[in-house]
């Protein structure tokens, strides 16, 4: 009888080994939660909980269910790097992320070593996906195509004028400043200063001295919101009243709470409002049910793991290659950002930048939504 117990006790743990687990997909999102770009590294972090939590809900990518984990980089690339490496070691496949140009271009050897897929929902320098990397895309737009837009339209609306070209020294900030720059030249349009700042910089008392020496009309800004909303509160308070220009890095509510009423005038590129896309209306009333305001690249960290799961079942495979293979054919994915395919270097075929300016709604509120500027 003990015999027989023995041998069913044993037979019993020998089919719990071989029962297959509940299937897991290890995937993670990463951006800067804290530090001075933390409020972006929340958006990515809500788009990919909100992604994640839908998905499952759904029955996961081909019958496996994603197992987030999250990560913070602080917008630091050594950082970043100790977390790419995290990463690989915990056996995640495809990685949101992350949002810094200067910390997504480091991580990405990492996660090419490692054979996962990086898909970053906010990094705009053209050197990300420039490098023949299978591993690498991007749901936005480069700053050689944002720089275009914005050299364009300075070249257009301020001919004649004096602008003065700023930037803080990041790849992105530098790089979307420089091509802002060269756009503007070529169009006969020169800058009458060009100087570069530090990020965490507090006091930019000299800058606002040298802006108003030169007389400026205009400050175009490569960098990211909370430099820029301090550059223009200094402005304000030492009567410089030029309107600040910049691009996607300063698209959070925190640049108006930073900058006060001056942030009032503000030009600035970013890409369509997701928020009004049709595509987007069920996702958007989920976030405002927890009183979250899909902001700037909240739906663009959402529709990552829309393309990641698409990619997926048309690969019919969870192979990193096999699944960037997919992404990189050219197939249209419908995302809450609109449709989009990819090219070979994992950049989006659609233009995707316009010209904004934040202004006071009817509700006292400065803000850019549904403030489009013709061109």
């Amino acid at each position: 009888m003990t015999k027989r117990i023995l041998a069913g006790l044993a037979l019993g743990l020998g089919l719990a080994v071989a029962a297959p687990a509940q299937a897991q997909l290890k995937v993670a999102v990463a951006g800067p939660l804290t530090g001075n770009n933390a409020a972006f590294g929340a958006q990515l972090k809500n788009g990919a909980e909100q992604a994640v939590a839908d998905i499952n809900a759904a029955g996961g990518i081909l019958g496996q269910k994603i197992v987030l984990t999250v990560g913070d980089d602080a917008g630091d690339p050594k950082t970043g790097v100790s977390l790419a490496n995290k990463f690989a070691s915990e056996g995640v496949k495809w990685v949101v992320g992350h949002f810094n140009s200067g910390v997504s271009i480091p991580t990405s050897e990492i996660y090419q070593e490692s054979n996962i897929i990086q898909l970053s929902p906010a990094s705009t320098n053209p050197r990300y996906t420039e490098r023949k990397m299978w591993n690498t895309f991007r749901m936005c737009g480069r700053d050689d195509q944002q720089g275009s837009v914005a050299g364009n339209f300075l070249a257009s609306k301020f001919k004649g004028k004096k602008i003065a070209v700023i930037h803080d020294k990041t790849p992105y900030g530098k790089g979307l400043a420089d091509e802002t720059q060269k756009t503007m030249n070529a169009k006969g349009l020169k800058e009458v200063l060009y100087e570069g700042v530090n990020t965490g910089e507090k006091d930019f008392s000299a800058l606002v001295s040298k802006l108003k020496q030169a007389n400026v009309d205009l400050v175009y800004f490569g960098g990211l919101h909370t430099e820029a909303g301090l550059i223009v509160r200094q402005m304000r308070d030492q009567g410089l009243n030029a309107p600040l220009m910049s691009g996607d890095g300063i698209t959070d509510k925190e640049y108006v709470q930073i900058a006060g009423p001056g942030a009032e005038g503000t030009y600035m590129t970013f890409g369509p409002d997701a928020r009004k896309n049709p595509d987007a209306k069920d996702v958007v009333a989920k976030f405002k049910a927890k009183n979250i305001d899909p902001e700037a690249y909240t739906l663009y960290s959402y529709a990552s793991f829309q393309v990641l799961k698409q990619a997926a079942e048309q690969a019919k495979s969870l192979d990193s290659k096999k699944v960037a293979a997919a992404i990189h054919s050219g197939k249209v994915f419908k995302t809450v950002i609109g449709d989009l395919s990819f090219d070979k270097k994992g950049d989006i075929t659609r233009p995707d930048y316009v010209m904004y300016v934040w202004r006071k709604g009817a509700d006292g509120k400065i803000d850019y939504s549904g403030n489009e500027v013709e061109m």
